[in-house]
């Protein structure tokens, strides 16, 4: 391939990348150096804590995002993909032969997701706020705007989702290319008028300021770690545009953007510490002030843009993994698979966001409440990774240890410092957070106990496959969808025992997710012939595809086993679930598991199975 197809092929997917995987990252300028001075312990703006405040956010960056994401993460991916569930489950089949190891790994990964659950409500809230609280420094008389603006514009937002993001994408680079470049430039022009700011760089400044109070110091900790906000995006978005773009768009514009503007705003504080009222806006020039609100309302709009279509992400990945019930999941695109939209997610998250907008009101009263997820789902991924560093990588311990401990003890301090702000605003991720980590868990717990159930009530396949000639044949063909297992299904039980007739041709359908975010066409399905035109068919998918069983079933034919939708009929067990005279977990959650599987989408829909073409069996199982 020559230089010039690679530029184009390389070209389309890092401007990609900056459009998409930074926007949540870029615009933590807007707030960060903001908040850690006014936040609920506030510093006071001396040249000391300035250039303390500087240094350990850039040794921040360049650990946890550099070193930590860039460097390492990128490489524990899951055939291509990241992300917290994609880490699960690639940590999940190393740990297959350890029930215990993987029962923690597993908690861990799920309270990662609920967390970025959490993260979705706050990003959105947070960024939106601060940009539009520009228009406070453009006059006083605006000030009243700002909360009707913020909620217009996320109004407007999460109303869009539903006819997808592609075309909105692809305006998304140039404006995020254009949002760096004036970082740059106008950190660039307030650090010439201050050059003594650079002296930050150095770390002897980061551990004065770490030692001098550490009280003061830890406090501050709990702010200052917004300037990584959104850098589990570079990993979680890495199936979409590859590691390396991702890296080369960091490190050539985003992380010298980024530092340039932190740095300018510090060389602002240094002769001006007024200006912390907003230093971001105020670092600008008069000139300058209304375009860059709107372009810092547009990069908000980007960052918002991509941890939504993260959560519709992870949810999808929750459904197919078992740990949410099925869901309305629609794609958005016939050329991209990854662009979905999820309603119940879109709405749940639009309803918390503008609560969020309402009970807190501007944007360092949000920067209370954002530090906990991220730190928390970043830990966690620390942890999960350490798996894979010692158990696939298999890294010198003498290497492998030290690395970890590093960067676990830099996360829990950072962990351990927002936990402060549970009062200040704290208390809603954790919250959402244990909320969605109990709803992941209990689905996956009762869906355990119902196939158990459904286990032990069967018969033998093989007895009726024996016994079939004794038995009526109608002509067709009759797919009966089942879990895995050797058992007859309890739908094709039912039919027995009602109608007292066999079709002439008997499919048993299980579909299958795999631990791995693909599945390709020439591997979607496994054909088993049972004999008597009984057979076996397995279809698996990745756990970031949706299924579908008609397409699906067209391909069996280029194995002999040929379906005609107008002769074949789907028999789906529908469940009526009850509670059991000893059940198998807390009523509270036997309760909860009984709430959502009633609110759950049916498998003729979920599947795509034409209606028409569907038999439901009801039965009646105890858990």
């Amino acid at each position: 391939m020559s230089d010039t197809q690679t530029k184009q092929k390389l070209s389309p997917l890092v401007l990609g990348a900056i459009g998409v995987v930074y926007g949540d990252i870029g615009t933590s300028p807007l707030y960060a150096i903001q908040a850690t001075f006014t936040g609920p312990h506030p510093l006071p703006v001396v040249a000391a804590n300035i250039l303390g405040v500087l240094s350990v956010m850039f040794w921040t960056i360049m650990l946890l995002v550099s070193f930590k994401y860039v460097v390492i993460m990128m490489r524990a991916d899951n055939h291509g993909e990241g992300g917290s569930m994609a880490l699960l489950a690639l940590v999940s089949e190393l740990t297959k032969q350890h029930p215990k190891i993987k029962w923690f790994v597993t908690a861990l990964g799920v309270f990662a997701a609920a967390l970025f659950f959490g993260d979705g409500m706050i990003t959105p809230a947070i960024s939106v706020l601060s940009a539009v609280e520009g228009l406070g420094l453009v006059s006083h008389q605006f000030s009243i705007f700002i909360l009707p603006v913020t909620v217009l514009i996320l109004t407007g937002l999460f109303f869009i989702q539903k006819r997808g993001t592609g075309m909105v994408g692809m305006a998304f680079g140039p404006i995020m290319v254009l949002w760096f470049i004036s970082l740059a430039v106008f950190g660039v022009i307030s650090i010439a008028q201050s050059p003594e700011i650079l002296f930050a760089l150095n770390p002897v400044y980061a551990f004065r300021f770490l030692t001098a109070d550490p009280r003061i110091a830890f406090f501050a900790l709990g702010a200052i770690v917004l300037v990584i906000t959104g850098g589990e995006a570079l990993y979680a978005d890495m199936g979409h545009f590859g590691k390396f773009p991702i890296r080369l768009a960091w490190f050539t514009l985003v992380l010298p953007a980024l530092v340039l503007n932190y740095f300018g705003q510090g060389a602002l504080l240094l002769h001006n510490p007024q200006a912390i009222a907003n230093p971001f806006y105020l670092l600008n020039p008069a000139w300058a002030l209304i375009p860059m609100v709107l372009l810092a309302t547009a990069a908000t709009v980007i960052a918002s843009q991509a941890v939504i279509s993260g959560a519709f992400s992870v949810a999808n990945q929750s459904v197919q993994m078992g740990f949410l019930p099925r869901m309305e999941i629609r794609q958005t695109s016939d050329k991209a698979q990854g662009q979905i939209y999820v309603p119940l997610t879109n709405w749940t998250l639009y309803l918390a966001v503008i609560f969020l907008v309402f009970t807190f009101q501007g944007s360092s009263n949000l920067a209370a409440a954002y530090g906990i997820a991220v730190t928390g789902t970043m830990t966690i991924t620390t942890m999960l990774t350490a798996f894979v560093i010692v158990m696939l990588w298999r890294w010198p311990l003498v290497i492998a240890i030290p690395v970890i401990s590093v960067l676990l003890i830099v996360d829990l301090t950072y962990f351990a410092a927002n936990i402060l702000k549970i009062p200040q605003g704290g208390w809603f991720p954790l919250g959402v957070a244990l909320i969605s980590f109990t709803v992941l868990t209990t689905w996956k717990r009762g869906r355990k106990l119902l196939f158990d159930e459904v286990a032990s009530l069967t018969v033998p396949l093989q007895a009726i496959i024996d016994d079939v000639d004794n038995m009526p044949r109608v002509s067709g063909t009759a797919v009966f969808l089942t879990p895995m297992g050797d058992g007859a299904p309890s739908a094709m039980l039912h039919n027995l025992k009602h109608n007292h007739v066999l079709h002439e041709r008997n499919v048993l359908l299980t579909v299958v997710v795999e631990d791995k975010p693909y599945v390709t066409r020439g591997n979607r399905f496994l054909i088993n012939d049972l004999g008597k035109n009984f057979f076996r068919v397995r279809l698996f998918y990745g756990f970031m595809q949706t299924p579908d069983i008609p397409l699906a079933l067209e391909l069996c034919g280029s194995q002999g086993l040929s379906f005609d939708m107008m002769t074949t009929s789907f028999f789906v067990s529908r469940a009526l679930i009850v509670s059991s005279p000893k059940p198998g977990m807390a009523k509270w959650r036997e309760r909860l598991y009984v709430a959502l599987s009633k609110n759950a989408m049916n498998a003729t829909d979920f599947f795509k199975i034409p209606a028409n073409r569907v038999i439901e069996m009801g039965t009646r199982i105890e858990i």
